[in-house]
């Protein structure tokens, strides 16, 4: 019993040790030095630069499946019969399955369901489940969906793999980019969000050709098996690795969110395991099994429902935040058109300058541009010093300049004076893909990036490029000149420059560094050198203060 009372509590040894380093700066300085001193020489091979290479090679098999499925070797042409009855044969999936155009459709519209229902949820999951191992659950979707597209024996079947294809995606686009800024150098963040993004027109590139060839000299069905493949290292990838901790999201905080269920489903188990009949203690109440599985069940609603208010919450925030809803205003308004462009842009190509390959000029001129551009606009926002509203002048002052350029080159009637200004405006208008995403994660709190980067998805699909194409074919019908629609098109680009030149003087506060500028880690070589883990072990950078949390 003396030792028992000499000894303090857990409780009075954390006071007290909060006490000591608030009265001692400088026993935290020495505690911090002797972290560093005892981490080992060599830091762990997971580096930044390797995540960020994982993470690209990700989003391009992502967007090489897009290229792949529209792809003239995997989608195919339907049969067809003239008037003497002599039919030929169709080819891929439209003509193995005999879909109609409209069936034909109804696989981008399946994806894209997936995709956009998918993408909020995974936000939100992240709060109490590691982001890390989110998206090895969405890659594993990925391969198995793929897989099944290869295999399926239907329409509707393959179908239903596209929508999970769709869901699988989801994950990896709401959570790779907050990583990517995270980890990323300070004097380069736009530079390393630009090389990510580099990889969409370059996969759709890739997919086209991928797709064009397997299916050519194979058939439709390896095309996805080859993506299934190509994914599946990744997927194990993200069950193998130590767990990445994504930065603004506790895993403390996850664990205790996730207790009072995990305990019961635990003790559940045991019951059923054991088959065990009557009372049995639980706190040291003599609780039934039916009773225990009524509190169970109940606890699983009243989870249910925190999450959905929690969702609910969390998107009040965003709406209310007028720099956030201008930047994706304006990034809806620039998708609108550049959906309709790779979409209609090769046909209107072909009606206006009678061009013979009008594909292979529109599509070489997209890819060449947008790997550039995406790349010029990131290393351009980090030499004028990355911050939100440098970010709206780019946004606006190129989008602007790309949309006149783009603008003048369908007024043309010169056919080679049209590619010179149309590509200098395509150059112009990808310069924006960095910086605008650089906006949506860094005006929110960095718990709120991943449903926002999710919402900003959601938003330029479902009002953005989705509606464009038939808005486009509905006023051509009308019209019937495909210049004057194209120049109409075309004129959408100055509202998304108008939203984001509103964005220059709105009052904008950068998240992340208002965060770093009051909280400065102890032990900045642990977050340059290694990537945090989200097991649970604090490492010498939290030993000084449990509630620190690493800058962004």
């Amino acid at each position: 019993m003396a030792s028992l009372s000499s000894t303090p509590s857990m409780e009075e040894e954390k006071e007290g040790s909060v006490s000591v380093q608030q009265s001692n700066p400088q026993s935290q300085h020495i505690a911090a030095s002797s972290s560093t001193m005892d981490l080992p020489s060599n830091p762990s091979w997971f580096t930044p630069k390797r995540l960020l290479f994982i993470f690209c090679v990700v989003n391009m098999i992502n967007y090489l499946d897009r290229g792949t499925i529209a792809s003239n070797g995997v989608n195919g042409k339907k049969r067809t019969c003239d008037d003497k009855g002599i039919c030929k044969s169709g080819s891929g999936i439209q003509g193995d399955f005999d879909l109609t155009n409209f069936q034909d459709g109804l696989l981008s519209s399946a994806f894209m369901v997936g995709l956009l229902v998918s993408s909020p949820v995974f936000a939100s999951l992240a709060k109490s489940h590691n982001p890390f191992r989110l998206i090895g659950v969405g890659l594993s979707v990925f391969t198995l969906a793929t897989a099944g597209c290869g295999a399926a024996p239907s329409f509707w079947f393959i179908a239903i793999c596209r929508m999970l294809v769709g869901v699988g995606e989801a994950s990896f686009i709401s959570l790779a980019a907050p990583f990517i800024d995270n980890n990323a150098p300070i004097s380069q963040k736009t530079a390393w969000l630009a090389v990510f993004y580099m990889c969409i027109p370059t996969g759709i590139a890739f997919g086209y050709v991928y797709g064009g060839l397997v299916g050519e000299h194979l058939n439709w069905r390896y095309a996805f098996w080859g993506e299934a493949l190509l994914m599946f290292p990744f997927a194990v990838f993200g069950f193998v690795v130590k767990p990445l901790q994504l930065k603004g999201f506790s895993s403390v905080e996850s664990k205790k969110a996730l207790t009072p269920m995990e305990t019961v489903s635990a003790v559940t188990d045991d019951l059923d395991a054991s088959k065990v009949k009557g009372p049995i203690l639980v706190g040291g109440d003599g609780i039934s099994a039916d009773e225990l599985n009524k509190t169970s069940k109940s606890l699983d609603i009243h989870n249910i429902l925190n999450r959905l208010s929690q969702f609910g919450n969390d998107m009040k925030v965003l709406l209310v935040d007028k720099v956030y809803v201008v930047n994706v205003l304006g990034y809806v308004a620039y998708t609108f058109v550049l959906g309709a462009y790779g979409y209609w842009g090769p046909k209107a190509g072909y009606n206006i300058y009678h061009m013979k390959s009008a594909d292979m000029l529109f599509g070489g001129i997209t890819v060449v541009c947008g790997i550039f551009g995406t790349i010029v606009g990131g290393f351009i926002l980090d030499h004028m010093s990355a911050t939100i509203n440098h970010a709206f002048i780019l946004l606006s002052g190129a989008t602007f300049l790309g949309a006149i350029s783009c603008f003048s080159a369908f007024c043309l009637r010169n056919l080679y004076g049209f590619l010179v200004l149309f590509a200098v405006g395509e150059l112009l208008l990808f310069a924006a893909q960095a910086p605008v995403n650089f906006v949506c994660l860094h005006c929110v709190e960095p718990s709120l990036r991943p449903l926002a980067m999710a919402m900003s998805t959601v938003s330029i699909h479902i009002f953005g490029d989705v509606p464009s194409s038939p808005l486009f074919g509905v006023v051509q019908d009308h019209i019937n000149n495909w210049r004057t629609t194209t120049l109409m098109l075309t004129s959408i680009f100055v509202l998304a420059a108008g939203f984001w030149f509103i964005g220059i003087f709105l009052p904008s506060v950068d998240k992340c560094t208002d965060e770093n500028e009051t909280q400065v880690s102890p032990n900045p070589m642990v977050d340059m050198k290694t990537l945090p883990d989200g097991n649970g072990d604090k490492g010498p950078a939290e030993v000084q203060d449990s509630n620190f949390r690493p800058p962004c």
